[in-house]
């Protein structure tokens, strides 16, 4: 493990956090045997950190026709694009859990046009780097492609609100100078 602050901003001790958010960042550190260092710095300020899980959870955990190593997929182009380091090695170690393939996440970081994913997939991240770069350009010719590859509008709703929201997540992230918990970098390297 290295020494390096997680964060530019205080971290505040776990035991001085509201009962609420402890006991949310235990149970993350039961889950996935650590913490990750997102939790840890975004505690500083506690109606903030409650306010970004909430709507988190809403995005990544609800039902929907993207699978959820698409979500990560989209997370991991995404946050490459916007030079997140944290969210790239972060997403990247989900991804590769939730894909069930230790080479993916590399891929998609890099190149996802190269990467060995579905043409839905890269029509997926294909939108969703649309949405990231140039929302404003964002009309009725990528529902279409997007339905010609089986979405449905909520569907496409749903990769654009994870795109954005994590651009929110990657400016604070850079902002913060968030540093990957050492974790991530190995996690799902070695699958089976």
């Amino acid at each position: 493990m290295n020494d390096h602050p997680i964060s530019r901003y205080p971290v505040p001790d776990l035991n001085d956090l509201p009962t609420d958010i402890k006991d949310a960042i235990l149970a993350v550190q039961e889950k996935a045997g650590f913490v990750p260092n997102v939790f840890l710095a975004l505690a500083h300020r506690p109606d903030e950190f409650r306010a970004f899980f909430a709507y988190h959870d809403a995005l990544m955990e609800r039902e929907s026709g993207l699978s959820q190593a698409e979500r990560e997929m989209i997370v991991v182009a995404t946050s490459n694009g916007n030079g997140c380091q944290y969210c790239v090695v972060a997403h990247g170690a989900i991804l590769r859990v939730r894909a069930k393939n230790a080479l993916i996440a590399d891929q998609v970081a890099v190149n996802y046009k190269k990467a060995d994913i579905s043409d839905r997939q890269k029509a997926t991240l294909d939108f969703a780097m649309k949405v990231s770069n140039d929302a404003g350009a964002v009309g009725e010719a990528d529902f279409e492609t997007l339905r010609g590859h089986g979405f449905t509008d909520e569907d496409i709703w749903d990769i654009a609100g994870i795109t954005a929201f994590f651009g929110l997540s990657n400016r604070m992230a850079n902002v913060l100078s968030l540093r990957p918990n050492d974790e991530f970098y190995t996690l799902g390297r070695h699958l089976e």
